[in-house]
């Protein structure tokens, strides 16, 4: 095998694809392959990482084998479908258009084109690697012929240890003194974070007038990220939800540490990083049975078949009145990410790509 490369539209920092696509990266060179990232646009903070996808062309040899990372829309795809090298496709699967339709017209017509590009390359794929049984289903159901699973990689593996000086300043920031909820991800409409917001403001209304939400993510979608803010201010809980973005791990550590409980209320996860995340720091999980939820959890959580307000603001309820409720979801989390086995990913994915290298011309 010559090489594996890596091809993704942007490669971000503190992002489950772009974090999984630099370890895969570095992986792959401590184990002697050679390997390069290649995107369609630059990142300021990772163009120094990273090459303009069309200069594979001058710089092929024989014997690579190229890896998408697929989540989004991009002319990698169309431009990988012409070439000669087997691809891999590494999925983090596509949020449904109909999530951005009444907020983005441009991401919605993004996303359906992306499915597009799904169904033109999932066919011609030598392997699709899904990171979740759902998503694996998602790339047969487009077509790919060979599947495995491998869990995301790039998730700390012991969890990163939060420092004090993070936890005295969340502490100095802390609004009330009742419970303190944290959602993680994009804000993104798939997210549904208002959902949680509703949730909080029933809690406060009817259990714990003190509770407080930390919303840990990007503005993914600008219009959408603005209007949780109005529904906040609208709902008279402006201070009592807490909008951050662009955190280091040791500051987002703090934040799994700090809570009392993460609820995440998405409508669509391929997998779901915090989920792990606040499985390996002990924080008790509230989530909405969708997507990979469930598998991702394998039971050691509060799963909702609905997710109206009062009985999600009933359950968190329910469970921090229970210490014994509380230890035995710690427990349980802590003993799901060790189950996970997730320091073994990277060898996995490793392993995976290395299978399908294809064989060096004897003329060269």
């Amino acid at each position: 095998m010559r090489g594996v490369h890596l091809f993704v539209p942007m490669l971000h920092r503190h992002d489950a694809v772009g974090e999984h696509t630099r370890t895969l990266r570095d992986g792959l060179i401590a184990s002697g392959v050679r390997s390069q990232i290649y995107t369609e646009l630059p990142d300021p903070a990772t163009v120094d990482d990273t090459r303009h996808y069309l200069e594979y062309e001058s710089e092929s040899e024989p014997g690579d084998v190229l890896v998408y990372q697929f989540a989004t829309e991009s002319a990698i795809a169309q431009w990988l479908a012409t070439r000669p090298e087997p691809v891999v496709i590494n999925y983090h699967s596509i949020t449904p258009p109909e999530y951005f339709g009444p907020w983005n017209n441009g991401i919605t017509r993004g996303q359906v084109a992306a499915l597009g590009e799904l169904a033109l390359l999932a066919p011609r794929a030598a392997l699709g690697i899904a990171d979740s049984a759902f998503v694996a289903g998602e790339l047969r159901r487009a077509g790919c012929g060979s599947t495995t699973v491998v869990p995301v990689a790039g998730v700390p593996d012991p969890p990163v240890e939060p420092s004090p000086g993070a936890m005295e300043r969340l502490r100095a920031r802390r609004h009330g003194d009742g419970q303190r909820w944290l959602s993680v991800g994009r804000l993104a409409p798939n997210k549904a974070h208002h959902h949680t917001i509703a949730a909080l403001f029933v809690a406060r209304q009817e259990q714990d007038p003190g509770a407080g939400l930390t919303v840990v993510g990007s503005p993914t979608e600008p219009s959408y990220a603005a209007a949780l803010r109005r529904y906040a201010a609208e709902l008279g809980m402006a201070e009592a939800v807490e909008f951050v973005s662009g955190v280091t791990d040791d500051e987002l550590a703090a934040h799994y540490r700090s809570a009392d409980v993460l609820v995440m209320l998405s409508d669509h996860e391929g997998f779901g990083v915090p989920l792990v995340e606040a499985m390996g720091h002990g924080l008790p999980v509230v989530a909405f049975d969708a997507g990979a939820v469930s598998e991702v959890l394998g039971g050691a959580g509060v799963l909702l078949a609905r997710k109206n307000p009062r009985h999600v603001a009933s359950e968190v309820a329910r469970i921090l009145a229970d210490p014994a409720e509380v230890e035995r979801l710690r427990r349980a989390g802590t003993e799901r990410f060790a189950g996970l086995d997730l320091g073994k990913a990277e060898n996995l994915l490793i392993e995976a790509v290395r299978g399908v290298s294809a064989p060096v011309s004897s003329a060269t």
